[in-house]
């Protein structure tokens, strides 16, 4: 395990051979040291140990074995509010947010503040609000009401919200976990200036992501974490990105991938005129059989809203969607008014909210496998055990999900195995077109070659796919054509041998554009005339 020069500096915080052992152990002999002032990187393939490492330094979960030391000093929280009290702060995948409160009540929830004399009396909302807009300001949420209920706001903002609160009072360290997953470029960009900030003041961060162009631009050094245990401690300028996946996952994984022999066919999905005003507009599109279908755009632009109108998740002002009834038929319409009549009709989901739409967290894996296929496991409709954990063992072995079996409560697992366990599902029944939406979000890279492996596979048997993604890199790899969203429509579809990268992007800012001529035809000529 190499060196840096960091190690002779004094430890703001420390961690001496750290182990976690649920029904397996997950984590085990895990040695490092944070320094003041310096951000760390932590990464790992989905399972490897990285949450449960950062769950146990913000007083969430116990250690098996092992102890820690801030500043010198024994640490050992018993829950997380301790550990806040001591300035270690935990930006989290799963929000800790209030829905049903606003979004200043959310960011003071511990400390609001009082009008009347020694603390007690009715909440100073004047203050509440001011105090408010001042936390908000440093993540770049100005714009928005400090009144505005949680809720209200999307997932984007929410997480926002979430980093403006840990970032309230004082803070010695900082974890922070797939923090970007849900952000706008603009609002990365907000974070790592935050980022920049905190270091000048000397706090401690450690950084969870698998976005690797990210760690370069945020830490000094990398921790990877393999199988629970510490394979490599370096600094991040010693390491290529290729390095680091090959320590994460035990092996190299090229740039390209190879989905296999397919015959696309005919149109198996055809959807037409699809309208929800004012989010998405007249929206026309087809799918062939055996056809990777990708959908682009920016934050906002429509597309997961447009993936819900297709499955019945939201009632349609206007469009139809049609299906082919056999292989080489012309589509028909079918009606979908709810998401049981896509599913009936051979359409599945696979949604971009996993904890809050997807999954029953509590639940064992073979319980949440066998929710779409309820007919295959029952007899004389009631559940057989037996047919449900063989259905959940095969599935955990088609998307090698890392369990200690079926019985396994979903919730228990990490990030990128629960996406596996919402995507299995739908495996194991046999849906002709699967919409995914942003379906490797929060996975590692690792695993995200798996998943494009069974699309592959999928696609190769016929299947129609429909793929949601931010990430247009993961788009141009792995789709034959890709359709961009922009201020509600499609603004164009491009094919593998006509597209480029600066092609896809114009065209997702193309709908704001002609948006903006429309409202201000003045500015737009003015503008066009200067230029």
């Amino acid at each position: 395990m190499a060196s840096t020069d960091q190690d002779a500096l004094p430890a703001e915080l420390s961690v001496t051979g750290i182990g976690k052992t649920y029904a397996e152990p997950v984590l085990a002999d895990v040695s490092l040291a944070l320094h003041a002032g310096e951000a760390l990187a932590l990464t790992g393939e989905n399972g490897a140990g990285k949450s449960t490492l950062s769950k146990i330094i913000g007083g969430l979960v116990d250690p098996t074995t092992g102890s820690m030391q801030l500043a010198g000093e024994p640490y050992a929280p018993a829950s997380r509010t301790e550990a806040e009290a001591l300035g270690i702060r935990m930006v989290m995948q799963e929000l800790n947010l209030l829905p049903t409160l606003s979004v200043a009540e959310n960011l003071f929830l511990n400390r609001l503040p009082r009008a009347g004399k020694l603390g007690f009396g009715w909440i100073d909302r004047r203050k509440l609000r001011e105090d408010a807009r001042e936390a908000m300001a440093q993540v770049g949420l100005e714009a928005i009401d400090p009144d505005t209920l949680v809720g209200e706001l999307g997932i984007g903002h929410q997480q926002m919200v979430e980093i403006a609160r840990n970032l309230i009072g004082d803070c010695r360290v900082l974890i922070l976990d797939e923090p970007t997953a849900m952000l706008t470029a603009r609002e990365v960009d907000l974070l790592f200036e935050q980022i920049d900030r905190l270091k000048a003041r000397g706090v401690a961060l450690v950084y969870i992501s698998h976005r690797l162009e990210e760690l370069a631009r945020v830490a000094e050094r990398v921790a990877v974490l393999r199988d629970g245990r510490l394979v490599r401690v370096d600094a991040m300028a010693n390491l290529t990105s290729d390095q680091i996946v090959t320590l994460m996952v035990g092996r190299e994984l090229g740039e390209r991938i190879d989905l296999g022999a397919r015959n696309i066919g005919a149109t198996l999905l055809k959807v037409d005129g699809m309208t929800r005003a004012p989010v998405v507009r007249d929206v026309s599109f087809e799918v062939k059989a055996g056809e990777i279908f990708g959908v682009s755009g920016l934050i906002g632009a429509g597309r997961t809203e447009l993936m819900r109108l297709i499955y019945g998740a939201d009632q349609k002002d206007a469009g139809t969607v049609s299906l082919a009834a056999t292989p080489g038929a012309a589509p028909t319409p079918v009606p979908i008014g709810t998401p049981s009549d896509a599913v009936r009709h051979g359409i599945a989901l696979i949604t971009e909210d996993r904890k809050g739409e997807g999954l029953l967290l509590p639940q064992p894996i073979a319980a949440n496998v066998s929710l779409g296929n309820l007919r295959s496991v029952a007899k004389h409709g009631i559940v057989d055990a037996r047919r449900e954990n063989a259905l959940a063992k095969r599935q955990i072995d088609a998307m090698r999900i890392r369990t200690s079996g079926p019985a396994q409560p979903v919730g228990e697992l990490s990030g990128g195995n629960q996406q596996k366990v919402v995507i299995g599902r739908w495996l194991a029944r046999d849906c002709k077109v699967l919409l995914f939406d942003e379906p490797t979000r929060g996975i590692d890279v690792g695993a995200k070659f798996d998943i494009y492996g069974l699309m592959g596979a999928l696609a190769r048997e016929g299947r129609a796919l429909v793929v949601v993604s931010s990430d247009l890199r993961e788009l141009m790899l792995i789709c034959d054509r890709i359709g961009v969203m922009s201020a509600g429509r499609m603004t164009g579809v491009f094919r593998r041998d006509e597209w480029t990268q600066d092609a896809l992007l114009a065209a997702a800012f193309a709908g704001y554009r002609n948006r903006e001529a429309l409202l201000h035809p003045h500015e737009a000529h003015e503008g066009e005339t200067q230029s």
